[in-house]
């Protein structure tokens, strides 16, 4: 009978940690309960490496995600919704931008505030965008000069 006890006790450990983990990474992701968050929108030229749920980072730090990706017929840009925490009250001159960890990290996007004394409404739109940069092509460039350097 201690015995049973013992496996018991045991098997609810193991469930007790595995339903810790779940919530913990259901947190993490997003889909937990949140503290509340308002939308705004912007459109990017490309959106290269930005799916929906990537991060949204202020000075580095987490403070939204990536709600909504979707190709304008009429423009062909990216028009992208982004959440961001209610607590984070931006400026309406900010610029919104993607942004790579490094050569070979992900991306994500990066709000640099502005200065105006008027803020961002939940819906508005940032007008100031800056699309991501394809290291193919920089690299090309870099190897192969302008066309414009040559002789005629």
């Amino acid at each position: 009978m201690s015995e049973n006890r013992g496996e018991l006790l045991a098997g609810a450990v193991v469930l007790a940690t595995a339903l810790g983990f779940l919530v913990w990474a259901g947190k993490g992701s997003g889909l937990g309960a949140s503290s509340g968050s308002y939308p705004l929108h912007a459109a990017f030229r490309s959106v290269e490496g930005i799916t929906v749920g990537t991060d949204v980072r202020m000075a580095g730090v987490k403070i939204g995600t990536v709600t909504d990706v979707k190709l304008n017929p009429k423009t062909f840009f990216a028009d992208t919704t982004v959440s961001l925490r209610d607590d984070v009250v931006l400026p309406d001159d900010s610029a919104i931008l993607v942004s790579s960890e490094g050569l070979m990290g992900g991306a994500f996007i990066e709000i640099i505030p502005g200065g105006s004394p008027d803020n961002l409404a939940a819906g508005d739109e940032i007008l100031d965008t800056q699309g991501a940069v394809s290291m193919i092509s920089l690299m090309m460039k870099f190897a192969g000069g302008s066309s414009e350097e040559t002789p005629k």
